[in-house]
């Protein structure tokens, strides 16, 4: 537990319902999506202002208490970890829109905002916000930025740092500060990119400005089913090589699509080896001149079955059971990890047979729905808890398979970052030089290092002694006993 004048300082900064310091409520933020690790926060505070936000990092500086900054939970990555020793910023309360200018296509938010808001506060305009994680129901635009969340049409538009343009930024000293600008292209050092993708490492985003796009012309969406993974692979890498640059191209293997399809009943083949999911948007003439190109690639690849969205309703059908494969794998298995990993687009068939071979060896089944259209993998490691020594395989699996991605030319992440989860796997990508960068720039901005301590970057606290799956202790159950 955290001192308690400074707890009191807490409540004063927050209010006294803002601040949570009672067990049980702690323990609800223990962990993001990444289960298997937990950590009891020392307190919770909820600000609802930029100021407030401010106020309690200066407090945290003035005593040397780290904090985390925290959106909806939903990161995959152990990101949002907390600190038993310090306080978790959880900016769910600040979700409001503040403006929106429809001319210039720019909307400015706080970070408690949905990703899926953005685009229902602007469909009126014909606009959207183009970066769309599975979860983009429930995660929030500060969780995003933290990120650099991408989702299944960042193929085409790319990862949140695209269309991110300004944020509203306090430092870990407690100073409120503005990075990038509204208008294109601002002089100076891209202190925006800098932050975008830092992991609240660096500080905490209060508010950002972003790009909106026009809604397309045309949009066109198949699903292909393939004999195997490795068919599907090379449809791909036809369709980019034929010049056509799909909006989204996503891969489900037999596993994903039979719990996907127990989910959704989105009227995916159970019977495939594989399925692609093929979108095309843009200008109608260009669409339909290319999804014809689309379909015949698939067909010479070996598709055994080609089905076309007839509508809006069976486009949306067909993404709602894509998009649900992460929670719906509790159909499949008790617990899982989901990694993420990329690879060049060539070797998709290569290392996707590698780690059916790998998952074999270890005794596990490995599920694949991923954005194939750029390598970025997300292989689900199924496992039982209860069953002795399954977690440990499966959490080594994991780590395997991400290093496995740099193997073959890849890199540890595509879009859920490294947090707690890949940190020690960071110096089989990065070379000692390249870290001690990453850690001189991470200095420069936190020389106290109490902004999400412990996250990215190796060290021997953290990669000595790694700990294995979170398994509670009886007295933790009980309610005796914190875990620190």
């Amino acid at each position: 537990m955290l001192d308690g004048s400074f707890q009191r300082h807490l409540a004063r900064v927050v209010g006294p319902g803002a601040l949570l310091t009672d067990r049980a409520q702690r323990a609800t933020y223990d962990c993001d999506g990444l289960t298997g690790h937990r950590v009891t926060p020392g307190a919770v505070v909820l600000p609802s202002s930029t100021a407030e936000v401010a106020a309690v990092v200066r407090a945290c500086a003035a005593a040397g208490v780290p904090f985390v900054a925290r959106g909806a939970g939903t990161g995959l990555s152990g990101g949002a970890l907390p600190a038993a020793d310090g306080v978790l910023v959880v900016l769910s309360r600040m979700r409001r829109i503040l403006s929106v200018d429809i001319a210039n296509q720019r909307l400015v938010t706080e970070p408690g905002v949905t990703n899926l808001a953005i685009s229902q506060a602007v469909a009126g305009a014909g606009l959207y916000y183009a970066p769309d994680p599975s979860s983009q129901v429930v995660c929030t635009i500060g969780g995003n930025v933290a990120e650099n969340s991408g989702g299944a049409h960042c193929l085409k538009y790319g990862f949140t740092t695209n269309h991110v343009v300004a944020l509203e930024f306090v430092t870990p000293q407690g100073d409120v500060v503005d990075l990038g600008a509204v208008t294109a292209d601002p002089p100076g050092y891209d202190l925006r990119g800098v932050v975008v993708g830092s992991e609240g490492t660096l500080g905490i985003v209060t508010k950002a400005a972003v790009r909106l796009l026009r809604r397309p012309e045309a949009v066109r969406t198949l699903v292909a089913d393939f004999a195997s993974p490795a068919e599907a692979g090379d449809a791909v890498t036809a369709i980019i090589a034929a010049g056509v640059v799909p909006a989204a191209v996503e891969m489900l293997d037999t596993l994903a699509i039979a719990a996907c399809e127990a989910a959704t009943g989105a009227g995916y083949s159970l019977d495939a080896g594989a399925a692609l999911v093929v979108e095309l948007d843009g200008p109608e003439a260009d669409v339909a001149a290319e999804f014809d190109d689309v379909q015949r690639l698939c067909r010479e690849a070996g598709a055994a079955r080609v089905r076309v969205a007839g509508d809006d309703a069976e486009r949306a059908l067909i993404w709602r059971g894509r998009k649900a494969a992460f929670a719906a794998m509790g159909r499949l298995s008790p617990d899982y990890f989901v990694q993420d990993g990329v690879i060049p687009r060539v070797r998709l068939g290569e290392v996707l047979a590698r780690v059916a071979d790998m998952a074999g060896e270890a005794g596990l089944r490995v599920a694949n729905v991923f954005h194939a259209g750029d390598g970025n993998l997300h292989p689900l490691v199924l496992y039982d808890a209860d069953v002795p020594g399954e977690g440990e395989r499966a959490e080594a699996l994991a780590t395997a398979i991400v290093e496995l991605c740099v193997e073959v030319g890849g890199s540890i992440t595509g879009e859920h970052g490294v947090g707690t989860d890949k940190a020690c796997s960071m110096p089989r990508m990065f070379g000692e030089d390249d870290l001690a960068v990453m850690a001189r720039v991470r200095a420069a901005f936190d020389p106290q290092g109490i902004a999400n301590p412990g996250k990215v970057l190796p060290s021997p606290r953290l990669c000595g002694d790694r700990p294995g799956p979170y398994r509670p202790h009886p007295l933790e159950l009980a309610g005796s006993v914190d875990r620190w």
